[in-house]
C-alpha cells in the first residue's frame, strides 16, 4: 500500500489534455490532467467516464443537452456511448477514472499516451 499527494503530481504536469497515471485501483488507471481550452467531442462504446474536478471548474457540453458546470469538489459522469466534450476557460485540475487500456478519447487512433508519475 502507498498514498499519493494529488497535488505533487499536478505540480508536475505542464500541458493541457495530457492524463498521467498517479495509482490503479482494480482493473483502472486513476489518473491526473489538467484542462483548459475545448476538448474534441468523442465517447466510450464500453465504459462511463468519471471526473473528478479538484481545482477550477470545466463546462461538460453533451451532445444534444445543455452544458453542465462541473466546479472542485464535484463528479460527473458520463454515460457510456453518449458523445461529450469538456472544456475550461481557466486551467482546472481532474482526476479521471478509467478502465486499463481504454483509450481517453474512446479512439486508439486520437487517443493521448497515459504516462505514469
Amino acid at each position: 500500500m502507498s498514498h499519493v499527494n494529488l497535488a505533487e503530481k499536478l505540480a508536475q504536469i505542464r500541458t493541457h489534455w495530457d492524463p498521467h497515471v498517479v495509482a490503479d485501483y482494480n482493473d483502472n488507471d486513476v489518473m491526473v490532467v489538467k484542462f483548459q481550452g475545448e476538448f474534441p467531442y468523442y465517447s466510450h462504446a464500453e465504459t462511463d467516464d468519471f471526473f473528478l474536478v479538484l481545482k477550477g471548474e470545466m463546462v461538460m457540453d453533451i451532445d444534444g443537452a445543455a452544458p453542465q458546470t462541473i466546479r472542485a469538489g464535484e463528479i460527473y459522469v458520463v454515460p457510456k456511448g453518449v458523445t461529450h466534450r469538456p472544456r475550461a476557460k481557466a486551467e482546472c485540475e481532474v482526476l479521471l477514472i478509467e478502465p486499463k487500456g481504454e483509450p481517453n478519447t474512446g479512439d486508439p487512433e486520437t487517443a493521448a499516451p497515459k504516462p505514469r508519475l
